[in-house]
């Protein structure tokens, strides 16, 4: 699988595809608008930024007990989104973060450990803003966490039994950890809003912070079935949510395209330029 990942991640033809669908769709949404302006998305996208690739990767590292620099989790956090854009469900990402995990040495099921604590954290820090949002859609969003934290349990107690060799050989986070993460998740969050209210600005409308919070955690439910970038299940979700906090739905759908191009802009330069790095690094002569 990882082989089949790093094929995938050098293929230009499906980077150039992925960038394609991801542009082509706000460019046939967008002129059907009689009011768009770039500066809105812009100013949101920077938090974003800062929420994605500084937050998100300190999030990481606190939930990890590796001795890992900040600059290493930066880097990897970053490549891993590129190739999260590139798969179906973002799966990628995930993917991507084990193998750099074991590939510092650190144990299969200690890595496996570190990624699924941090999609956990990061899951609740979703739900608890979501649930500040709205009192309808937190039960939708906190069943399948609270369904996902106990199919966790099981697992563990089963591979106690079974195969106690691919548990964690490291103790869990400490609760001062698990409360960094939160804390950083919710720095997160924000700058998702940000994005989002800087995305629908953008087609000329506007829409309350904690309704974008709402349909953001709504569209999170879709995020089961997997699809690609710009135009998954999740996507379609979120333009649904959107229109029902009031967007017309032409906006909405054109707000969802932008917000998913504008995500390949930092990957890109970000998680590109880490790749190239690396690859360049490996391939110098000694």
């Amino acid at each position: 699988m990882i082989a089949r990942l790093r094929a995938v991640l050098g293929s230009r033809t499906l980077l150039a595809l992925g960038v394609l669908v991801s542009i082509l769709v706000p460019v046939l949404t967008l002129p059907r608008l009689s009011q768009v302006s770039v500066w809105p998305v812009v100013a949101g996208l920077l938090p974003w930024v800062v929420g994605k690739y500084l937050l998100c990767p300190l999030r990481w590292r606190a939930l990890t007990d590796a001795d890992l620099t900040r600059r290493w989790h930066l880097r990897a956090y970053a490549e891993s989104e590129l190739l999260g854009l590139l798969t179906p469900g973002h799966v990628g990402a995930d993917l991507w973060r084990l193998k750099r995990l074991i590939g510092v040495g650190l144990g299969r099921g200690d890595a496996v450990l570190s990624v699924g604590t941090d999609r956990l954290v990061g899951a609740l820090g979703l739900a608890a803003f979501v649930a500040f949002a709205g009192t309808a859609l937190p039960v939708a969003l906190i069943l399948p966490v609270a369904g996902l934290s106990l199919a966790a349990v099981v697992a563990v107690l089963v591979l106690r039994r079974v195969r106690p060799d691919l548990l964690p050989s490291r103790p869990l986070p400490p609760w001062r950890a698990l409360l960094h993460g939160l804390v950083l998740s919710a720095g997160y969050q924000l700058s998702i809003a940000a994005l989002l209210l800087g995305a629908v600005a953008a087609t000329g409308n506007t829409v309350s912070p904690l309704a974008v919070l709402g349909a953001f955690g709504a569209s999170q439910i879709a995020g089961a079935v997997p699809g690609p970038n710009g135009a998954s299940p999740r996507d379609g979700a979120l333009v649904v949510a959107l229109a029902a906090a009031g967007v017309p739905l032409t906006a909405a759908a054109a707000a969802v395209a932008l917000k998913a191009a504008v995500a390949w802009l930092p990957a890109l330069a970000l998680g590109g330029t880490s790749l190239l790095a690396g690859r360049r690094s490996v391939a110098a002569p000694v």
